[in-house]
């Protein structure tokens, strides 16, 4: 079956294609389970694919036809444990996502192409990580910005949609700007863009200084793709799609790029400790500051928007600190509890009739009653509570930072104190949605989703309950499924088991205390005035859209306003203009010459006769 890899990444594209030009035709619901379909079986393709790896099975390249060879970029794909597990994430959770929006979607004017652009953005991710050279993945890189660009702005008509899609797209080409100066330096150093020859003579190429460029321009792309400081700022406004979307692009697609992009260039990163230190701290400093964002949200999407930030900065920490399996893992389990987060809250949206204010819900627990339960497994997984899967991942990743030592304990400080503010937040938004007093509109009827909605929450909320047990420091089943793609790596593990356990105890009484002062703010009776102060500065993002708006926006605009209406009229017009005066003046002093009488043209032909006579002449020494 190996050798029929492609079709991972092209039935997906396939039904893209043909829900475009068919969609209509097959209309609603089955344009959504042709989708689904097409997610469906690639799935157990890669699920048929993987389990090999789990006996210790090679690394497999796939040729699939000849692209650019001269530069080492054939379409040719990889299939090892990592592009093997990060395919099950995006046909799995996608494939759910896909099911889920079948109810969702429903009644909306452009149904089957919501599901194309859908399918376009699982062929896209799915291209992003089954390539085997940087020129392929690049492509993928590059649609999977198309893809979030077309479904975050979906319903375009909403002026906010609109440019929450354009804000997504151009802050994304600033980062695949650094992606794509980072491909042109390994080009010049290793005349060559394929994997395994730049892995391999890395070491013996690269100097440290070369390095060092080379990857911090790549972590210039990851920080627009997984949107880190100071590209993270287009994530939060993603909301303005359909729910749907912002699960796909939360949890399985776009925003994992740059953590695996990281992970897969491992062997570049570890030549150059500067950007592993850079990397780790912008990861730490995203969590904390992301962190402190949720907590002042009032949309209920916002919060989790702002969460996805922060918990990828505890995988780009990860990955910075070289604690890879511990980053792929987080990555992981976040798949789960952030899609089942998103698409909860998708339901609850779905039943209070678009309402997205938490102030405005209250009470839904017993009206709710499988989205309530399913969205508390997700809410105790993110807040890290053992046993959840969220308490394995994100404690690994913290337990890596205290081993590190040295100065890097400060980012495992950092990444205690995010815990407690998650548990705070996350437990803020459970309780402001579901419990409490009813504080929605008397004309709202809320009431549990159909159960296309609801079989993807209760199928996600096992697996985010249950996931992390996969790697435990008991059972490090994870760690020795990627081995083979990290063996070359140096990795640093967490300490003896007396450490792992007392900093286990540490962070579940840091989330305790969060979870505690959330409950004793909002689950004892009215609630909290939050106008004002940090509030109203949280509720704003801190101002950065306004000071990204002055600082950058504002004098790009002046500028290009300058180029268009002074610089390109008055100088390149001007040139051009200037040109034409220059030919017209030339032509109109060479027409005497045209007199149109043939005694002049005469007397002309004999004059240059004479002329060219008397040079030969002279030209002979006649004279």
């Amino acid at each position: 079956m190996i050798d029929y890899l492609w079709l991972l990444i092209a039935l997906p594209l396939l039904g893209a294609l043909t829900l475009i030009v068919f969609g209509k035709r097959i209309g609603e619901p089955a344009s959504g389970w042709f989708a689904s379909a097409l997610v469906a079986i690639p799935f157990l393709m890669a699920v048929i694919l993987a389990v090999p790896f789990l006996g210790g099975a090679e690394t497999e390249h796939v040729f699939v036809f000849s692209w650019i060879p001269v530069i080492g970029a054939n379409a040719s794909l990889l299939w090892d444990p990592l592009s093997a597990l990060m395919t099950l994430i995006v046909t799995g959770v996608g494939g759910l996502i896909h099911i889920y929006s079948i109810g969702y979607m429903h009644g909306d004017e452009r149904y089957p192409r919501f599901f194309s652009y859908m399918n376009l953005f699982i062929g896209s991710m799915l291209t992003l990580v089954l390539a085997d050279n940087f020129a392929l993945m690049f492509v993928g890189w590059e649609l999977v910005g198309l893809s979030s660009y077309l479904l975050i702005s979906f319903w375009f008509s909403k002026p906010s949609a609109a440019a929450a899609g354009k804000k997504a797209f151009i802050v994304n080409r600033i980062g695949d700007w650094g992606f794509l100066v980072g491909l042109m330096m390994i080009f010049a150093a290793f005349g060559t863009l394929d994997f395994d020859i730049v892995f391999a003579r890395a070491e013996g190429v690269l100097s440290v200084g070369m390095a060092t460029a080379i990857t911090l321009m790549l972590f210039i792309g990851a920080t627009g793709k997984s949107a880190q400081l100071p590209l993270y700022v287009w994530l939060p406004d993603a909301m303005e799609g359909p729910t749907p979307v912002s699960a796909l692009i939360h949890a399985a697609t776009m925003v994992t790029a740059g953590v695996y992009m990281i992970a897969r260039t491992a062997a570049l990163f570890e030549l150059a400790p500067v950007s592993l230190a850079v990397v780790a701290t912008v990861g730490a400093l995203t969590a904390l500051f992301a962190a402190t964002l949720a907590v002042g949200q009032r949309d209920i999407k916002k919060v989790l928007a702002y969460s996805t930030i922060s918990q990828l900065g505890y995988m780009i920490m990860a990955v910075g600190l070289t604690a890879l399996t511990a980053g792929i893992f987080h990555l992981m389990t976040h798949a789960f509890f952030k899609a089942l987060l998103f698409l909860a809250a998708g339901s609850v949206i779905h039943a209070m009739s678009s309402e997205q204010d938490m102030w405005k819900m209250g009470g839904l627990r017993k009206y709710m009653p499988t989205t309530f339960w399913t969205m508390a497994i997700a809410w105790l997984a993110i807040s890290g509570v053992f046993p959840l899967s969220g308490f394995w991942s994100k404690d690994e990743i913290l337990g890596a930072a205290f081993a590190k030592g040295g100065w890097f304990i400060g980012l495992w400080a950092i990444g205690v104190i995010t815990a407690l503010i998650t548990a705070f937040y996350m437990t803020r938004l459970i309780i402001l949605t579901f419990f409490g007093e009813k504080r929605w509109d008397p004309d709202t009827h809320p009431h549990e989703s159909p159960s296309t909605m609801t079989i993807p929450l209760i199928v996600l909320a096992f697996f985010a309950a249950v996931i992390g047990l996969w790697n435990t420091p008991v059972r490090l089943g994870l760690e020795h499924f990627l081995e083979p793609t990290f063996e070359n790596v140096h990795q640093v593990h967490p300490l003896g088991n007396v450490t792992i356990v007392a900093l286990a105890l540490i962070s579940l009484a840091v989330i305790a205390v969060g979870i505690l002062l959330a409950y004793q703010r909002y689950g004892r009776g009215e609630l909290p005035a939050e106008d004002g102060g940090y509030w109203a500065a949280a509720l704003d993002g801190y101002g950065v859209d306004d000071l990204y708006g002055k600082v950058i926006v504002a004098p790009g605009k002046a500028a290009a306003t300058w180029l268009a209406m002074i610089f390109d009229v008055r100088v390149v017009d001007g040139i051009v203009n200037g040109m034409a005066v220059v030919t017209k003046a030339f032509g109109s002093s060479l027409r005497v010459l045209q007199t149109g009488w043939v005694r002049s043209y005469g007397a002309g032909i004999v004059a240059g006769s004479l002329g060219v006579i008397l040079w030969l002449l002279l030209q002979g020494g006649a004279f």
